[in-house]
């Protein structure tokens, strides 16, 4: 059994309904969810949309490799109505499940990067991740979640969601 963290984003449509929903696909194709955040709201990162994400992190107990999650997190995307585009890009999306951790694996492969490249740069990912599991231990990096959290360099602000706020600022 291991635990996988993964982070749940969407910025297009009913935002929280797809992560819901996403939730839902994960407990039932997945493992037993464990632990889930609360959710975040912050403007796109890497790209510029007028639409914000929300971001949601949760904490899976599962059987499955990480090779066959990988698979089972892009089948769950596609339900949902992610249409995957062939290009290097960010673009706008209903849903982005990423595979944060895997337990204390450091996977390299073509198809699956663990821990995930950019996590530790993205405070909209560090954020709800540290809220479950602050003491978690990055296995390449050697430093707590918090840590990572406390030393990152993103000035872009991430509130906790609330609905109706129509407002998202860069940190100064």
């Amino acid at each position: 059994m291991e635990k996988a963290i993964i982070l749940l984003g969407s910025n297009t449509g009913n935002r929280k309904e797809y992560l819901n929903s996403a939730i839902n696909h994960l407990a039932l194709d997945t493992g037993k969810i464990v632990k889930i955040s609360s959710i975040y709201e912050s403007i796109p990162w890497g790209f510029n949309s007028k639409n914000n994400f929300l971001n949601q992190a949760i904490i899976i107990e599962t059987e499955i490799e990480s090779s066959t999650l990988i698979k089972k997190i892009l089948k769950i995307e596609e339900k949902i109505g992610r249409k995957r585009e062939n290009n290097d890009t960010y673009i706008s999306r209903i849903i982005d499940i990423d595979i944060i951790f895997y337990g204390k694996h450091i996977i390299n492969t073509n198809d699956l990067i663990i821990p995930h490249p950019l996590f530790v740069q993205r405070r909209f990912a560090l954020l709800p991740v540290s809220e479950i599991c602050a003491d978690f231990i990055h296995p390449v990096l050697n430093k707590t979640v918090s840590q990572l959290l406390k030393e990152c360099k993103d000035e872009n602000e991430v509130f906790l969601y609330k609905k109706g706020r129509n407002y998202i600022k860069n940190k100064k």
